[in-house]
């Protein structure tokens, strides 16, 4: 009965006034944190600029300067400004292994075509193509903001932002009005809007000259030349996202929860990198690793599948200790991890999807997964028991609200992190996180109670294991 009873135990209940003031404190900062941290560019540089306040050094600088590394050293790396891996170095030798955090800081989104460009019935249009496990219906008739970078030929890199600052336009893409939409409305819900139809309207005045062609299109590369001083051509070397324009926000009349574009997966990275941003002695070396591409199977060079997490691990302990391929090998089977991503909060809106006793609900904790997968445990690390008996104990010992979950129920679908690929170093992996409603839509929802004890939980960690 005791997990059953866990269930039913709210985080809320434990805090007192000034338990209260904490949570809500760490809530407003992670807000303003999303607030910023719309793509994965924009998330690794805020996590940098925070790792450095934090006193992280660039890991690259001190190789170059031929530095040494030692116990309470703190370095990150940067892998194309699209992912980090964060040590603290700890006393022991590194082959002894790490206790790790890994997260991923891409989101389902929109990405502009390599050419978007077009005119239509006197109208400017942008041809996208989305990213990641999405709805196509919850993306039309809402407002839309553009961040990037535009890389020209001689290599200079150049920042776009549209539709964040309360002077600028929003972009967004056009639905049926239900007057003409009958034949749509027959139509299943994911056949309802196809993803050649997600086409941003970007404009509809016309340059001057009457007998120019494309007049609407020539007027908007107008526009992009005088404010980034780019060519058509130069959108070809671009990587331009398009996303919810707007804040992150409290919500609920109590404020108990945040809507924010991207919670998938930044609520883990956010509470990852401050549990070890805090944490300044350890015996065992600690790593943070917050990675993109996750969405799309953890592909490419800035995804989990990468070697760069490796490479940097090689590149600490040579610092440290003298580099060994056997050294490296000790240290990634000895390691241990937690695999942080989030999970689906239960929905009363929409119970059948869910096992009530094995499934996540706001407010409970932060919640692990033994497995995820889809349907028969397809694709799935499923931690070994041995590993939760001492994940429990850590959190029981530090008072930390914690719940168990899967990812619906058992012939309803499915999903996958990146625990399975760094169980492949055979180390100890298990998955955790926020309970989340409304994953992969535009704006997702959490409670300010699992937030902060998925901060809690992770911290414990990094100090315990």
């Amino acid at each position: 009965m005791e997990n059953l009873e866990r269930k039913s135990q709210l985080a809320w209940d434990k805090y007192d006034d000034e338990g209260l003031n904490k949570v809500f404190r760490f809530a407003d900062d992670y807000r303003e944190f999303m607030s910023k941290a719309k793509t994965e560019r924009k998330c690794a540089a805020e996590i940098i600029r925070l790792a450095k306040i934090s006193g992280f050094r660039n890991l690259d600088e001190i190789i170059k300067s031929n530095g040494r590394l030692k116990a309470g050293d703190k370095v990150y790396s940067n892998n194309r400004d699209k992912a980090i891996v964060l040590y603290v170095i700890g006393e022991e030798d590194i082959e002894n292994g790490l206790a790790i955090l890994g997260a991923h800081i891409d989101s389902p989104r929109l990405d502009l075509k390599q050419n978007p460009l077009y005119e239509d019935s006197d109208l400017a249009l942008l041809k996208t193509h989305y990213y990641g496990g999405i709805k196509k219906y919850q993306w039309v008739s809402i407002p839309l903001a553009m961040h990037g970078v535009i890389i020209l030929e001689n290599g200079q890199k150049i920042e776009v932002s549209i539709g964040e600052d309360d002077n600028d336009p929003v972009i967004g893409i056009s639905d049926l009005l239900p007057h003409l939409a009958k034949d749509q409305m027959k139509k299943t819900m994911d056949e309802g809007i196809e993803g050649e139809d997600l086409n941003i309207l970007a404009g509809s005045i016309p340059v001057k000259d009457k007998d120019a062609k494309e007049r609407v299109k020539k007027n908007i590369l107008k526009l992009l030349n005088e404010k980034y001083n780019i060519c058509e051509e130069d959108l070809v070397s671009a990587e331009l996202e398009i996303v919810p324009a707007g804040k992150a926000r409290d919500y609920g009349l109590d404020r108990s929860m945040i809507m924010a574009y991207g919670h998938d997966d930044r609520v883990c990275s956010y509470t990852s990198f401050r549990a070890i941003a805090e944490l300044d002695n350890s015996k065992k070396t600690l790593a943070c690793i917050l990675v993109d591409k996750e969405e799309i199977g953890s592909v490419g060079a800035s995804g989990m599948h990468s070697k760069f997490f490796e490479n940097t691990l090689a590149e600490i302990i040579s610092l440290k200790e003298g580099y060994s391929d056997i050294k490296l090998r000790r240290c990634l089977t000895g390691s241990k991890m937690l695999s942080s991503d989030v999970s689906a909060a239960h929905d009363p809106n929409y119970p059948s999807v869910s096992d009530k006793m094995n499934t996540a609900y706001l407010g409970k904790g932060i919640a692990f997964n033994k497995y995820t997968g889809s349907r028969g445990k397809g694709g799935c690390n499923d931690a070994n028991p041995e590993f939760i008996a001492e994940i429990r104990r850590i959190m029981n010992k530090n008072g930390v609200t914690w719940q168990t979950a899967e990812l619906g129920k058992v012939d309803q679908g499915g999903g996958g992190t990146i625990a399975y690929i760094m169980a492949n170093y055979n180390m100890d992996v298990i998955d955790c996180g926020v309970a989340v409603q409304n994953m992969h839509a535009p704006w997702e929802v959490i409670s300010k109670a699992d937030l902060y004890e998925t901060y809690r939980a992770y911290n414990c960690f990094l100090r315990e294991i």
